[in-house]
């Protein structure tokens, strides 16, 4: 197990830049096999850009199911919650949608 920890980048995340910037961190961790705590305490910001670039977009590398086994979250306040709840939603109603 291994706590990625958003605070060490940050308090307020925006931008796809640093969504990109980010998943592009925690994708190799992915990819070897770890269980991922997705840390967000001490964040205040998450906007829904941000959450589909950095979280969102790594179900074009892994299955929602195998994610979902992988990964947890940690410290989310209720708008980041949301924020990257939304994102998730869409992303896979996005990637339903094109596989039909």
């Amino acid at each position: 197990m291994v706590e990625f920890k958003f605070l060490d980048y940050g308090t307020d995340f925006g931008t796809r830049i640093m969504g990109e910037k980010l998943r592009n961190l925690i994708l190799p961790l992915l990819a070897k096999g770890e269980f991922v705590v997705l840390d967000f305490s001490g964040v205040n910001v998450v906007t829904n850009s941000f959450a589909d670039e950095c979280i969102a977009k790594l179900l074009l590398d892994f299955p929602l199911e195998e994610l979902k086994k992988c990964t947890t979250f940690k410290g989310l306040n209720p708008m980041a919650e949301k924020s990257v709840l939304v994102a998730l939603q869409r992303r896979y109603k996005v990637m339903k949608q094109q596989s039909c």
